[in-house]
């Protein structure tokens, strides 16, 4: 027993972890280390380990004799009717798990049910493949090209890997089942288990002689050129989906779906919040105080926008429609101007002249100044 792994280790779960926790673990484990899955070398010896684990921690008077007594409380487990095979209960998480794979249900070898076959057609994966688009090409839109590897159904084969339809066989070994059923005596009794045929590897079929196209592999890996539209309005993070160009599927499925997740490269000057654009416009004081129209770039080209007389540093002038188009065709968004007045450094000298006048003029009038204002606040 000192090569086992605590049941909780196996699992990857607390031992106070609740029965909705244990299940939920065991679950993601089976799905990631089932044979049919996961083709790495020690996938089915750990797949029978976290079933043996959830055996043992679903049942509440099990796992209170392994909380207590360690691996040695599991010794008179086959006396309580736990390990002279799992019992069909044990494994209705199982079905489900193994009907997400396969669309089908049942494990004859535990304890009743149909056999099941590793070859209905199972979608791919889906991909994700980021791209760079930039800012303007995000508010209006863009036609892309781009060069991806799609593994596709083989032409002469169709996806049977064989040369012909003759040359395919039902597999001696399980007898075209797809699976084997095996017993191992162990001391917490017989346990029973139902895998994969190693020889056809789940199909229930052999084949004499491969297709010499895609050397029985039945795909064929082909560099495909796509066209995508980039929609008007796409967002930084959203994603555009390119159906059929993810991974390969199994057994004749079909392949699963790209989708480009999109990338904005910022602007110099524009920034976007949603659908509004945001654009900090410098006014001088001079024309902040008096009022002027000017001429503010957007996205669409220059808008002539009136600043009123007495416009305050900070203030938002609104453009209506100037900002970036609906994805769902709806009204543009707007452009929020943001008012930064500056002081100009360079003065020519009758410029100065005409300031220090001002400043002469509104220092012997006699009204309350902006800096006396400001004072009256700490009297």
């Amino acid at each position: 027993m000192a090569d086992k792994r605590d049941y909780y280790e196996v699992l990857g779960v607390p031992k106070s972890a609740t029965e909705d926790e244990i299940k939920k673990a065991y679950r993601s484990l089976a799905k990631k280390y089932h044979p049919d899955v996961n083709k790495a070398p020690d996938a089915e010896e750990k797949f029978k380990e976290i079933n043996e684990a959830y055996e043992v921690l679903r049942d509440e008077n099990k796992r209170k004799a392994y909380d207590q007594f360690g691996f040695a409380g599991m010794e008179g487990a086959q006396a309580g009717g736990g390990f002279s095979g799992f019992q069909t209960g044990g494994f209705d998480d199982f079905g489900d798990i193994f009907s997400q794979f396969f669309g089908g249900s049942g494990f004859g070898g535990f304890g009743g049910g149909q056999s099941y076959r590793n070859n209905q057609p199972i979608k791919g994966e889906n991909t994700v493949r980021q791209i760079d688009i930039d800012f303007m090409d995000a508010c209006f839109g863009k036609t892309m090209e781009f060069n991806v590897d799609v593994d596709e159904t083989c032409p002469d084969c169709n996806g049977s890997g064989a040369a012909s339809p003759s040359d395919i066989e039902t597999c001696p070994t399980c007898h075209g089942s797809g699976t084997v059923v095996t017993q191992r005596r162990t001391m917490l009794g017989v346990m029973q288990t139902q895998g994969v045929c190693p020889d056809c590897r789940g199909t229930g079929k052999k084949i004499r002689k491969v297709c010499p196209h895609c050397r029985g592999k039945g795909y064929n890996t082909n560099r495909s050129r796509i066209t995508v539209n980039i929609p008007a309005g796409i967002n930084d993070g959203q994603s555009i989906r390119v159906a059929g160009k993810g991974e390969r599927g199994l057994n004749g499925g079909p392949n699963g779906d790209l989708y480009l997740q999109v990338n904005v490269k910022p602007h110099k000057v524009f920034e976007r919040e949603g659908q509004n654009i945001l654009l900090e416009i410098p006014v001088t004081a001079v024309d902040a105080t008096l009022g002027t129209e000017i001429d503010v770039p957007t996205i669409h080209g220059d808008v002539r926008m009136k600043i009123d007389a007495g416009t305050q540093d900070g203030k938002i002038l609104r453009l209506k429609g100037k900002g970036v188009p609906s994805l769902r065709g709806g009204a543009n968004g707007d452009q929020l101007c943001t008012v930064k007045i500056t002081v100009d450094k360079n003065l020519t000298a009758r410029e100065k002249e005409l300031y220090r006048e001002l400043q002469k003029l509104q220092g012997n009038q006699n009204k309350e100044t902006i800096w006396d204002k400001f004072r009256k606040q700490f009297q």
